[in-house]
């Protein structure tokens, strides 16, 4: 089983270290400590915890088969007479679309507003990083 130390959960979950402590200390966040004293969590129980927090779809998603919903800010909007590109943060994922720029103008796409990237596709790939270094998910022993 993978388990993860504080900083380790808190890096997946694009929040500080200190709000996981927190979630745990709470008791919304299971965690113990592993043979050093530090506290751990195991990879289930996050998986768990971030199921269980996932927002409520946007409103219209259910009118929508796309699940894949990033609510994000717009960082960048690249235009020429035909396309844009538009550029949103949405947490500590990059989010790099392509489309007219009919629909830019249309939706009015700026630096600074709120945007959702709705992502539906039919390849998806599958990475696992190598399971050993700074920043990997350990088995527990």
């Amino acid at each position: 089983m993978s388990v993860f130390r504080i900083s380790e959960a808190a890096e997946l979950l694009g929040v500080s270290a200190d709000t996981v402590r927190r979630w745990v200390d709470a008791g919304r966040l299971p965690a113990r400590r592993d043979a050093h004293g530090h506290r751990i969590v195991d990879g289930v129980d996050l998986a768990g915890f971030v199921r269980a927090q996932s927002a409520a779809p946007d409103e219209g998603a259910e009118f929508s088969s796309a699940r894949n919903r990033l609510r994000g800010i717009v960082t960048a909007v690249v235009r020429d007479t035909v396309m844009a590109q538009v550029d949103i943060q949405a947490g500590p994922f990059r989010i790099v679309s392509l489309m007219s720029r009919e629909a830019v103008d249309e939706l009015d796409l700026r630096v600074g507003s709120v945007a959702v990237a709705v992502i539906k596709s039919t390849t998806v790939v599958v990475e696992r990083p190598a399971p050993t270094g700074p920043g990997r998910a350990r088995t527990d022993p």
